[in-house]
């Protein structure tokens, strides 16, 4: 029997409306042709994302497509006389797969796959929470702890999140409470919270970062490393993890529950684990390994962290001394989610090869006096302005995708007010601001999957979590990041 014709939603035909529209505008004497049908392009996509009129990994697909016709067929930038040609335009459409932030990503995703496939994941966080105790106080505390410890060994936030879900909803029921309980409202609110918090104080532990420092390199030529992140990151995520457990604790009080059964419910699921394997040890001790190569890259050998990646995973699934093999891991693994950012650094490239990005942050500073801002003052505006337009984008990724390269053009266009990489640094932490929906960030669309608390909960808690975090951005950009030189 075959499938009705359905009609595309809404949002598709606006996406189409928008493209048509910005293609019909005069086109600007100082932004060639080839620019002007890439910001067609990105507006089209951006509609696509905002309205999620079709998934991710299709309007990639329409991306790549309309970036081989509508800019292939255009003036080249560096030959005005010859059109660029379909075939190149594809090229720079399928650019993004050959970044160095692929490869890191793509890496990320099958460690975090053998995290899952070993059981690694979960008997760190079954460790650390029996360590702690339980109650109600101590399991916000064991979740934060859970974790930044994950953050540093799970390069994936849906992973780490996919894995403590549920464990905590085992205890939760352990403890004999109902799922709609203040109790399991605030323990599961916590675990999306500290996620999105460590997503801005690890480099490796969000995929946004790594588009981040990509596109950094890409215009300004200069690396950021592992530690540079760390030391500019942490800080903030530290202080915002003390300010988040008083904030849940505060905003979502809980009545005192028996707490016997949730602590039989820990001791039981490590029984059920048994001793560590040679797997989880094998994998443990590699990641301990890419860790220091991280931390040292530049400083103590000269490999990048993508390579270093690379060589790990290559080790994992080695036969005989790997943990996994191929079958093991490619039905883990969310493709889609590699094609999403392929294009999207895909998209970003462009955005500059065809002086598109170049022309937008021109135009914004002439038209906006922000060359005559001080760089404290810079970063508040802009980082409250991404933090504002992270409401209507349910990924980082996108978000990233479409506004660091305009922000790099920008920033460039003052470069010398500002410390142009380190302040897209800092503005890439304001990225990770999906505090206030449930739809802002996948990890936050797991946990409301579990029925444990309604949106109206979570946007209290993630009003004043914004609030606070922003705040104590502030307070680091105006003391410690400028003693890091990076504004």
């Amino acid at each position: 029997m075959s499938t009705p014709l359905r009609l595309p939603p809404l949002g598709f035909f606006i996406a189409i409306a928008v493209l048509l529209a910005v293609l019909a505008l005069p086109g600007p004497a100082d932004l060639p042709l080839a620019g002007q049908r890439l910001l067609a392009i990105l507006a089209f996509a951006v509609v696509l994302w905002l309205t999620e009129a079709v998934s991710y990994e299709v309007s990639a697909l329409l991306i790549i497509t309309l970036m081989a016709f509508l800019v292939g067929m255009a003036p080249s930038v560096a030959d005005p006389s010859h059109s660029l040609g379909t075939s190149k335009a594809l090229a720079m459409a399928m650019g993004g797969f050959t970044s160095a932030g692929l490869v890191l990503v793509a890496a990320a995703l099958f460690i975090a796959a053998a995290m899952t496939i070993t059981g690694l994941d979960r008997r760190i966080a079954l460790v650390t929470l029996s360590k702690l105790g339980v109650g109600y106080g101590r399991i916000l505390l064991g979740t934060l702890v859970v974790t930044v410890v994950l953050s540093l060994l799970v390069p994936s936030a849906t992973a780490r999140v996919a894995c403590v879900v549920p464990i905590m909803m085992g205890m939760i029921a352990a403890f004999g409470v109902s799922k709609d309980s203040p109790f399991a409202a605030g323990v599961m609110i916590m675990v999306a919270q500290a996620t999105s918090v460590w997503n801005v104080g690890i480099q490796t532990a969000a995929a946004q970062n790594l588009l981040t420092t990509d596109f950094i390199h890409q215009v300004t030529g200069q690396s950021i490393g592992w530690t540079t992140w760390l030391l500019a990151g942490a800080p903030w995520a530290l202080l915002m993890s003390v300010a988040l457990y008083y904030l849940v604790h505060r905003l979502m009080p809980a009545k005192s529950v028996s707490i016997q059964g949730g602590q039989d419910s820990i001791r039981q699921a490590l029984a059920e684990l048994g001793p560590m394997s040679r797997q989880e040890k094998t994998l443990l001790g590699t990641v301990l390994v890419l860790l220091v190569l991280w931390a040292t890259g530049g400083k103590l050998h000269p490999l990048d962290t993508a390579t270093v990646t690379s060589a790990g995973l290559a080790f994992l699934l080695l036969p005989g001394v790997g943990v996994m093999n191929w079958k093991d891991v490619q039905s883990r693994i969310p493709w889609g989610t590699l094609l999403v950012f392929g294009v999207g650094i895909s998209l970003g490239s462009a955005l500059l090869q065809t002086q598109a990005g170049q022309w937008l942050g021109n135009t914004v500073v002439k038209g906006t006096g922000l060359e005559s801002l001080a760089p404290f003052w810079l970063f508040a505006l802009l980082s409250l302005f991404l933090i504002l337009v992270h409401l209507g984008f349910a990924s980082a990724t996108a978000l990233t995708s479409t506004m660091m390269p305009i922000l790099l053009s920008l920033l460039t266009a003052i470069s010398s007010a500002v410390n142009v990489p380190g302040m897209a640094l800092l503005l890439g932490f304001a990225i990770s601001f999906g505090f206030i929906l449930p739809i802002n960030a996948p990890q936050n669309m797991v946990c409301i999957g579990t029925e444990t608390f309604t949106s109206k909960q979570f946007i209290k808690v993630g009003l004043a979590v914004t609030l606070v975090g922003y705040g104590l951005m502030l307070v680091l950009a105006a003391t410690w990041w400028p003693l890091l030189g990076l504004m």
